[in-house]
């Protein structure tokens, strides 16, 4: 048993599809254009914490920790590629996820002394997250899909972290999973099987239906095989170094923006713009956000590029369901000067370029995306910024039978440097801002935030 900043590892232990298995859901899946790109990308980490004052270790382990795993595998059923492996055989032109029986995802038991409130609480010390996160193997030879980890926090409640890699499924997918083993979860007592889901948390695999018409899938493999190769076909994901993700300097910070500050934030970028431009909520929260953050960084380079990801189910020309399971989001790209956004129009400027970038969807979702290539050339001159997330995704949503989450958090933009954007848990129509900055950025974030709020 190890035991790592007040966290100690209980068990390790695997749990695999229900013997039950839905027939219909299919074994193996050859990667799409869609997910090549994110072959080597660092996986996508979440933690949910979930609020149990009564909570002891009898009754988190005769009771909690049973239902998850039972309702874990039977949701597996349907969510088979989560238990397998993604492989690029030597005669395979692409990656494939493979599934075959046996196969199981990594199940870790954890309990923790340190305080529930304080981990749930909107700033702290980000390295103390990070022992709640399940790691997820990968080799030269293959990668896991998935990883969990639950940890007790005796008389607080628990958590659970999941580990995904990217290249599987984008962020709306692994919610749709985390709803449905929900939903099971929660229905556990009065079902005795699941053999199917409700329609909407029933995945949709059918990838005939995506068409490279432009050949970026075959660009992308080029990349990847001359990257490190020749004829590098390695599983192996980036380490990006976690540069913000454990450093003791390093705060994760929350920030909230009501339902109010949104529709002062649409007026304000309205009236600088045009009464009948298109202002959503996700390009003001984006626009304010990356304004506060440049103001509180001040990059030395002249250009700010900030990429936000589009997702392109109903976008395609053949729509797919809200339901696909796998990649299905392209990035898009906002240019401009550092000047432009650290001054009192930054914001303006930040919906602007938003408004620009999207309406260039109108053309088509593949015209103006930013790949490999694309990215590498505007990191040479640029600060980078990206975002995480979306509200649309709901995550305060997903209730296991317990209650909804106190807190989430996606601890993988610690080693990305995204920030994320989800819905605000106790408001409808607020959005939640999240981040990892050392702490003197983060102070200056803060009052940027809170500032610019107040001049509105």
């Amino acid at each position: 048993m190890a035991e790592v900043t007040g966290v100690k590892v209980v068990e390790v232990c695997s749990v695999a599809p229900s013997e039950t298995t839905n027939c219909s859901t299919p074994t193996s899946l050859s990667l799409t254009f869609f997910d090549v790109l994110w072959l080597r990308s660092p996986p996508v980490e979440r933690v949910f914490f979930y609020q149990l004052p009564n909570t002891t270790t009898i009754s988190f382990s005769h009771t909690i920790l049973p239902n998850l795993k039972h309702s874990l595998s039977l949701t597996l059923q349907h969510f088979l590629p989560l238990a397998g492996t993604i492989t690029w055989p030597q005669e395979s032109p692409h990656p494939i996820i493979n599934y075959v029986p046996g196969n199981a995802v990594s199940f870790t038991v954890a309990e923790s002394t340190v305080d529930f409130n304080m981990l749930c609480s909107d700033t702290c010390q980000a390295s103390l997250r990070h022992p709640l996160i399940p790691h997820l193997p990968t080799s030269d030879e293959q990668a896991s899909v998935m990883a969990l980890q639950v940890t007790l926090f005796p008389g607080s409640g628990f958590s659970i972290g999941i580990t995904t890699h990217h290249a599987a499924m984008d962020g709306k997918a692994s919610t749709l999973f985390l709803k449905a083993w929900a939903y099971v979860c929660s229905n556990i007592l009065t079902e005795s099987s699941f053999s199917s889901l409700p329609k909407h948390l029933a995945p949709f695999y059918d990838r005939s239906m995506i068409k490279d018409t432009t050949g970026m899938g075959a660009m992308y493999l080029k990349s990847w095989l001359n990257m490190g190769g020749p004829n590098n076909r390695s599983m192996k994901v980036w380490d990006l170094g976690g540069v913000n993700a454990m450093s003791a300097e390093s705060v994760r910070g929350s920030f909230e923006l009501t339902s109010s500050n949104i529709r002062q934030l649409k007026q304000h970028a309205k009236s600088k713009l045009n009464e009948d431009a298109h202002v959503t909520t996700f390009s003001v929260a984006c626009a304010y956000a990356l304004q506060c953050l440049v103001k509180a960084e001040e990059p030395k380079t002249e250009g700010v590029a900030f990429l936000f990801s589009v997702d392109c189910r109903s976008r395609l020309e053949t729509p797919l369901p809200s339901t696909y399971f796998g990649n299905c989001i392209i990035g898009h790209k906002v240019m401009g000067g550092t000047k432009k956004l650290l001054g009192d129009e930054g914001f303006v400027n930040g919906v602007e370029g938003m408004n620009e970038a999207l309406k260039k969807l109108e053309d088509g979702v593949f015209g103006e995306a930013v790949n490999l290539s694309t990215m590498m050339k505007i990191a040479r001159d640029n600060r980078i910024f990206t975002t995480a997330g979306s509200p649309r995704f709901e995550v305060y949503s997903i209730d296991f039978g317990w209650g909804r989450p106190l807190k989430v958090d996606m601890t993988s933009i610690g080693k990305t440097g995204a920030f994320c954007v989800s819905e605000s848990r106790d408001e409808n129509g607020g959005v939640e801002i999240s981040l990892v900055l050392n702490k003197q950025e983060m102070e200056a974030f803060g009052s940027h935030f809170n500032q610019g709020l107040q001049s509105l």
